[in-house]
């Protein structure tokens, strides 16, 4: 094996693009590990702690794009040569380089064509802040995917954004889907009546595929960020978006979704939403503060879209009495590996208090043992994803855990999610089931495996298709992540029996 780095001067490509190649490559034959990163410090030094950077590579500025690859000699020399045509490939027009020059990617807010009226930054953290202020100042909207945005910067563009009408979803937001455009991680879900607005990536995307399962759908899904419902930011974007969706004539009914706010925040929002005119749904996971009247409480993704879908929509909540989640666990442990950092947190909620010995909710990436304890392991986490794409683009990163979960005598249950839609990888379930058959786990031979698809037939990858094929290899399904906390609640801690009321009749 050998270790290149190759650096491109002055060539920025975002970070979206940058995953989606590198998870491409990392599956090619020799090839050991790819990562396609701008040169910017942050970059580097998660490269350097990941053994991924050399020499060559340390000479990168802020501003080359720098590609490092691990694997044999002629699989990392064709991996370069491979990524410098995909990133060209996947580029907007030329740019009238000259002849013999490569002709890459440019994208500049100074480019875009008059009205456009939203702009999609995702650049390297440090930069962030100047090209969203650039957009707003253009009178643009912006959906900031960039994460390692300085907070203070956060706070200034958010209040800039509000004195001029505009909004800033993000930083770090990794869904939005604005008047039926999908902007980063997003599903192809119908137009309906029901705004979104969430600090919680995943959680919205669960909500809305929820209520497109109901037969609903949804007028625009707008993220805020992680931090906007945080005491120093105060719930800016959620605010703003609050204010447009109650404006919006197509949207009747608006549905919040967050991890628990910062309780003054969570007051402020509250209030906004009681007085807005539009009925509200808050799912605020873990929150438990009052809510004032007019607003409907919700405590779990799944209620939040049954509360938010027309009245006579079908609840496919479905129970299983014939599987084996209807018998009690044969081993004690839970190992539940998600993509979905919202998922992760609504399971704890749901799990924590039927659940004896408490959940370890950290693990180290390369740990070859599993503890003797249940997991509920977010795996987009940064200490998952140091160096490497999220696992919502290359799954790949929870096969090690997967395969010591399902060797391990005392698992269970294994709790998974498959995460369908615009930016996720080419085909979540079959690297689900690549997975489990390099394990060689079948239902009669380890653990049961429950997971939830997170996606709708219109997605790139049809989530019937995707179910159909996940239950033909033996994984059982719940309609959502909720259901599923919950079989695996019922399935590892099940009730106690009724006590025998006297004269043998049961209480």
């Amino acid at each position: 094996m050998v270790l290149i780095n190759a650096v491109r001067k002055d060539l920025y490509a975002d970070s979206v693009a940058l995953m989606r190649i590198a998870a491409t490559l990392t599956g090619e034959r020799g090839v050991e590990t790819v990562s396609l990163v701008m040169g910017t410090p942050a970059n580097k030094e998660v490269l350097s702690a990941s053994g991924l950077l050399t020499a060559d590579g340390t000479a990168a500025g802020p501003n080359d794009l720098l590609l490092a690859v691990r694997g044999t000699r002629e699989a990392a020399d064709t991996a370069l040569g491979r990524a410098v045509a995909a990133l060209r490939d996947s580029g907007p027009e030329p740019t009238g380089r000259a002849e013999g020059e490569e002709d890459l990617p440019v994208r500049s807010l100074a480019t875009a064509p008059p009205g456009t009226d939203l702009a999609v930054i995702s650049v390297p953290g440090a930069y962030a802040a100047a090209e969203t202020r650039k957009a707003l100042r253009a009178g643009m909207h912006a959906f900031v995917f960039s994460d390692h945005v300085d907070l203070a910067d956060e706070v200034a563009l958010k209040t800039e954004a509000a004195a001029r009408g505009l909004l800033v979803m993000g930083p770090d937001c990794g869904t939005a889907v604005v008047a039926g455009v999908p902007l980063g991680f997003a599903n192809a879900v119908r137009p309906g009546p029901v705004g979104l607005v969430g600090a919680s990536g995943t959680g919205l995307q669960q909500v809305a595929c929820l209520l497109h399962a109901r037969g609903s759908g949804v007028s625009h899904v707008l993220g805020t960020g992680s931090r906007d419902v945080s005491g120093e930011v105060g719930g800016l974007t959620m605010l703003a978006a609050l204010d447009a969706l109650a404006a919006d004539p197509a949207t009747e009914r608006i549905v919040l979704v967050s991890k628990p706010p910062d309780p003054e925040v969570a007051r402020r929002v509250l209030a906004r939403a009681a007085a807005c005119g539009t009925p509200v749904v808050a799912c605020f996971l873990g929150w438990e503060g009052p809510v004032p009247e007019g607003v409907v409480r919700a405590t779990t993704l799944a209620e939040a879209a049954e509360a938010a879908a027309p009245g006579n929509a079908p609840r496919p909540d479905a129970a299983y009495p014939d599987s084996p989640l209807s018998r009690p666990a044969a081993a004690p442990l839970l190992r539940a590996l998600y993509t979905g950092g919202t998922f992760a947190h609504e399971a704890h909620q749901l799990l924590a208090p039927r659940l004896a010995d408490g959940i370890l909710r950290q693990l180290p990436a390369n740990a070859g043992e599993l503890p003797a304890r249940h997991l509920v392991l977010d795996l987009g986490d940064d200490a998952y994803t140091a160096g490497r794409p999220h696992p919502m683009i290359d799954p790949t990163v929870r096969t090690a855990l997967l395969r010591a979960a399902l060797a391990d005598p005392r698992t269970g249950l294994v709790l998974v999610d498959v995460v369908l839609g615009h930016g996720a990888a080419p085909d979540p379930a079959g690297a689900l089931l690549d997975a489990l058959a390099a394990a060689g786990h079948t239902p009669a031979s380890g653990p049961p495996v429950l997971a939830f698809v997170v996606g709708t037939d219109a997605d790139p990858q049809p989530a019937a298709e995707a179910r159909r094929r996940l239950r033909a290899a033996g994984v059982l399904l719940a309609d959502s992540s909720t259901h599923a906390a919950r079989l695996a609640a019922a399935h590892l801690a099940p009730a106690p029996a009724p006590v025998p009321a006297r004269g043998g009749a049961r209480a």
